[in-house]
Order: structure tokens, then C-alpha cells, then sequence
């Protein structure tokens, strides 16, 4: 195997908790994994040597909350909340029609290019839900077209109930046919439990469903309002309760003492024009908190972690280095892995060099494009990622 030596390092944030910052820091990644981590001056030898030049280098990103299988364009429903209309996240529907209507092949392109966006910017892990077919075909092969990209998928056939149907009736399809069909291809089961979506008895019917044909729970909770998707959540021992906009005193106590993570998602905010998350609220209280884009095409068209960062600093009651770990090592935890997320000896070789001295410029200077280099499981992706496309193999 050949060892790489990553040295140069002027900041080096690995997320580990028993060592989370080194300065003038080296790496070494061999069969893709982080061999080892220390000061620059007590490297080993390597076979190939990268020179960081001083610049910061970071975990890469884990994006846990990511909805990228579906087709279509909500440029006119953006337009108009920016003009005041309300988001109700009705908007759901339209994509679902588009989605139906798509071939596989427009279908796996389009999430592809998405992935490479957000390997471009960082996101060396990212989970994909399905969602937007709500027929048990199109969930299928939604969540097939995803096992080409990563191997966190999600079975969201749970989105909203589709036209045409009745609440128990669909329930009943989810939890049935469409989840044997869907199960062999997802790691994970969500519901969108919301007013307007699926209520607490539904969510709880569908997420012991899912558990009972092997896959484990996240929740989209408490984005519109205050619902009981948060307890359930903790309840049911879900890894992740998504989006915790409008959080209850018994919904911090309740992830307090769990281990569900608060995934927060601040793209939905900022694209709704919505209060966002209290997230000093949720660190106070030792919840563990990760930051994710819920990159879709209605609510949060992002595809950008550093962006995420910049706004829960500036929004969110974060410190820029907690922001950084909820984009690294929250991520993780929101997907129960301990081989991403941070850069330890045995973790996967993901990680990031910015063209800055510091992960505290993600925030400071939001918007400018700062990944220099992306490492993916110790191979460099692009010399120059921001000057060539990446190619995402499906």
C-alpha cells in the first residue's frame, strides 16, 4: 500500500476529542486510512508527500440530510415566498409529479451532479433519502438510483401523503409493500412527522415498521412547529431528529438524555425566510448537534456545507468551531459512524484542505469558494477542484 504524507499543515482540526487542533501538523494516510496524526516534525517516512503549504485542514464534511433523487424545478415557489407567501412545504407534490415523469437515467445524472457539488465543496459523506415518488416503483428505484452515490440511504416514502389517496391507506402502502420493496435498498427510515404530513401515531406505526425489517430510524421533527416528532424520536431510538426548529422544554430534556442527535439544518431557514434552530440552546444542554444542508430542490436548494457553517455561526448561536464539529463529527454520530468525521488513527482518510489558516474562515468568509483540495478515502480527488469538474462514478 502506498502511504501518503499530508505535512505543511498550519492548522490541523481533527474533530478528536482527546486532540482536537495541532498546529504545524502532519498526516499520514495509508490503504485509506489515517495511519497517523502529530506534529510535522516527528512525521514518518511516506511514499508520496502533499504539501498543505500552511493552509487549515479538516475533516471532510458529513452531510447527513440530503434529498438529491428527484427532477423538476421550484424556482417559481422560491420566487414567491421571497415575496411573502408563507412555506407550507406543499411544493412537495409538484416535485413528486416531476420525479414520476423522469427516466433512471435523468434521474442518477442529476443527483450525481449534486454529489460532485457537494465533493467539491467538501462533503465527503452525505446521506440520500427517496421521497419524492410515493409510489412503491418510484420509491424503489429513487432509493436504488441512491445506493449508486453513497451507502446512506434513507426510505422516505413517508414524505407527505400523495394525491389521490387517503392518510390510512398510504400508511398502510408504506408500511407494506413499499416497504418490502424499498427495505433491501435503504439503510435507514424517516418520517415527516408535521402537521400537514404524518401525525404521531402514524410516524410511530411507520418508523416500528421499518425497524422491524432492519433498518433504523431518523425523524424530520419539529421544522414547522412544535410536534411530537422529537420525543418519538428519543423514544424509538432514532439516530437523528432532523431540522428541531421549534423544540418543547421536554424536547431538549429528551435529547439531553438519549442518544439522538439534533441535526440542524439552516439552508431550510434561510430559504424560508423561517426562525432558525436555538442551537446555543441545545449545546447548553449537552445535546449532541450536527449540521447538515437538506439539500432539495423546494425548501433548501443547497448543496453547500460551508455555507451551512457561515450561517449557523451567524445565526444559530454557534462558535465557529462548534459549527465546524457539528459539520464533522455531528454528521457522523447523526449517520451512528465512527470511521468519518474526524482524523484519527483507523478513521477513513476524508478530509479537506482550505485555502486558509484557519476553520474559523468558513464563517468569516462565507460564500468564497476556500476547499483547495478534497481527500477521499486518502486519494486526492482533483488538483484543482474548483477550476475542473469532479466525475462521480454510478
Amino acid at each position: 500500500m502506498t502511504a501518503t504524507l499530508i505535512d505543511g499543515i498550519g492548522l490541523l482540526y481533527t474533530a478528536d476529542p482527546e486532540r482536537e487542533e495541532l498546529r504545524d501538523a502532519a498526516l499520514v494516510a495509508e490503504g485509506g486510512r489515517v495511519a497517523w496524526v502529530g506534529p510535522a516534525a516527528e512525521a514518518p517516512q511516506a511514499d508520496r508527500r502533499v504539501d498543505a503549504g500552511g493552509r487549515c485542514v479538516v475533516p471532510g464534511f458529513v452531510d447527513s440530510h440530503a434529498h438529491l433523487v428527484f427532477a423538476g424545478d421550484r424556482t417559481a415557489e422560491f420566487e414567491a415566498r421571497m415575496s411573502g407567501r408563507p412555506y407550507s412545504a406543499g411544493g412537495i407534490r409538484s416535485t413528486v409529479e416531476a420525479t414520476r415523469r423522469a427516466g433512471d437515467a435523468e434521474l442518477a445524472t442529476h443527483a450525481a451532479a449534486l454529489v460532485a457539488e457537494m465533493l467539491a465543496q467538501g462533503t465527503t459523506t452525505v446521506e440520500i433519502k427517496s421521497g419524492y415518488g410515493l409510489s412503491v416503483e418510484d420509491e424503489r428505484r429513487s432509493l436504488e438510483i441512491a445506493t449508486g452515490l453513497t451507502d446512506e440511504t434513507t426510505f422516505l416514502g413517508a414524505h407527505v401523503v400523495p394525491s389521490g389517496t387517503s392518510a390510512d391507506d398510504y400508511v398502510r402502502l408504506v408500511t407494506g409493500e413499499m416497504l418490502a420493496a424499498c427495505a433491501p435498498y435503504a439503510k435507514w427510515v424517516d418520517v415527516f412527522c408535521e402537521r400537514g404530513a404524518f401525525d404521531g401515531d402514524q410516524t410511530r406505526e411507520i418508523l416500528r415498521a421499518g425497524i422491524a425489517a432492519g433498518l433504523q430510524a431518523r425523524v424530520h421533527a419539529a421544522q414547522l412547529g412544535p410536534g411530537p416528532g422529537v420525543l418519538i424520536a428519543c423514544e424509538l431510538g432514532a439516530a437523528s431528529a432532523d431540522h428541531c426548529t421549534h423544540l418543547t422544554a421536554a424536547d431538549v430534556d429528551a435529547l439531553a438524555s438519549s442518544g439522538t442527535v439534533a441535526t440542524l439544518l439552516p439552508g431550510a431557514e434561510f430559504s424560508t425566510r423561517s426562525p432558525y434552530p436555538d442551537a446555543r440552546r441545545l449545546l447548553d444542554a449537552g445535546v449532541t448537534v450536527a449540521l447538515a444542508t437538506d439539500c432539495n430542490p423546494g425548501s433548501s436548494f443547497t448543496s453547500s456545507m460551508p455555507f451551512c457553517v457561515a450561517l449557523a455561526v451567524r445565526e444559530m448561536g454557534m462558535t465557529p468551531l462548534e459549527a465546524v464539529r457539528a459539520a464533522t463529527y455531528g454528521g457522523a454520530r447523526a449517520l451512528r459512524r465512527t470511521d468519518v468525521g474526524w482524523l484519527r488513527p483507523g478513521a477513513r482518510a476524508d478530509l479537506v484542505v482550505l485555502d486558509a489558516p484557519s476553520y474559523v474562515h468558513l464563517a468569516y468568509r462565507p460564500g468564497v469558494p476556500l476547499v483547495h483540495q478534497v481527500f477521499q478515502a486518502g486519494l486526492l480527488l482533483e488538483e484543482d477542484i474548483q477550476n475542473r469538474p469532479l466525475v462521480v462514478p454510478l
